[in-house]
């Protein structure tokens, strides 16, 4: 059976303020075009098919066509719900849609329920593991513990239960949507570790064919059987050195596998550029960046003068400017920012706790404090998304 294993459309998002919709209509005309091309079976989308809870109407109008157009194909299509979707909303008429083959799964409940396609092999079952708050579901799922590890392997003792009363030599695969241990994040991923295990590891999937993950954006091999698709376009910075691609996947008898990276179309490419702003502006070798995206991190040490009018001259698609002017470390103007780069919301309470406390920093009970306070802000943040 072949597979064409994508997530992470984030319908309705911009880059920079610049609108990516008609980049995701391409994408999606370039997803329609493979499962007809490619001869798929089956088509898998492992979360965050919008950007937020309540998406704009010209998201919603572009997933609506993109759902019309791969029932059209008459290829079925298994799809879960990302942290950044509602999924109440996106599970709307998931029981009337399913009769055109678009199998939503989005409720909890159902992870222990799977989508059972065949061809000249057998059957294979698709389970479908929404992104799981752990907050939310483990008295529901019947988790042990606190964290995404605990309600992710609460699923997943449903899916074996169900697995294991189908006859011999059923294949599985499992859709999910979770930061994985292995797996390389970027900063365009909302967080999802606050609170928990930072990472679930992959052992949490033993003994499934193929698990088609979500969540993170760059393309990846956690193992050879557990994958991440990425993105199809490239939502921040960090990405610039991604290769964009969906996985197309064959599983054969007894669980055979083999993976090949499909490309998706690039809408323009991505720059980091860093320098004086004079260099910029005059170094022959940038003439490639011209026409794309650009970064630019100036290092000038005094801010030069219109920087982002004299940049958009050469880089007419300049969308974000970086002040690091280049001075000594001991510095006391270094960017405080550079300073809290790459750490998480509970390193930085903590590191606070410790300044104000002539470094000494909180206890477990401390620790613990700040973990529910910063889920409870998290958990409001998403309610309030949900009633929007």
């Amino acid at each position: 059976m072949r597979l064409l294993h994508t997530s992470d459309w984030h319908l309705g998002r911009s880059f920079h303020r610049v609108s990516l919709l008609d980049a995701q209509r391409e994408f999606i005309d370039h997803l329609v075009r493979t499962v007809r091309e490619r001869q798929v079976d089956a088509v898998l989308v492992a979360g965050d098919v919008y950007d937020r809870a309540v998406p704009p109407l010209a998201a919603v109008e572009l997933f609506d066509e993109a759902l019309h157009r791969l029932a059209d194909l008459g290829v079925p299509t298994v799809m879960i719900s990302g942290n950044h979707d509602s999924a109440r909303r996106l599970g709307v008429g998931a029981g009337l849609i399913g009769r055109a083959g678009i199998h939503l799964r989005t409720d909890p409940a159902e992870c222990g329920t799977p989508v059972v396609l065949a061809d000249e092999h057998g059957d294979v079952a698709f389970y479908g593991l929404p992104y799981l708050e752990p907050a939310l579901v483990r008295d529901g799922l019947g988790a042990t513990g606190a964290g995404h590890a605990a309600v992710l392997e609460a699923a997943m003792r449903r899916v074996r239960a169900d697995l294991a009363a189908r006859p011999a030599g059923t294949r599985s695969v499992v859709l999910a949507h979770a930061f994985v241990a292995g797996g390389a994040p970027s900063d365009s991923e909302r967080d999802i570790t606050v609170g928990g295990v930072a990472a679930v590891p992959p052992e949490t999937f033993d003994g499934v064919d193929y698990v088609a993950l979500g969540h993170l954006h760059g393309c990846q091999t956690i193992t050879e059987r557990v994958r991440y698709s990425g993105s199809p376009l490239a939502y921040s910075f960090s990405e610039t050195d991604h290769r964009k691609t969906v996985w197309l996947t064959d599983l054969g008898p007894g669980g055979a596998l083999t993976a090949e990276r499909v490309d998706c179309p690039v809408p323009r490419p991505l720059a980091r550029l860093r320098g004086r702003l004079e260099d910029l502006l005059s170094d022959p070798r940038l003439d490639r960046h011209e026409e794309a995206w650009v970064e630019a991190t100036l290092t000038d040490p005094v801010r030069p003068a219109e920087p982002m009018a004299r940049l958009a001259r050469r880089f007419p698609h300049t969308v974000s400017l970086l002040f690091e002017p280049d001075r000594a470390p001991e510095d006391p103007l270094a960017s405080y920012a550079q300073r809290l780069r790459g750490r998480t919301d509970q390193q930085i309470a903590e590191d606070f706790v410790a300044h104000v406390r002539g470094g000494h920093g909180p206890d477990d009970a401390e620790r613990s404090v700040l973990t529910a306070a910063l889920d409870a802000v998290r958990l409001t943040e998403t309610a309030r998304e949900e009633a929007r």
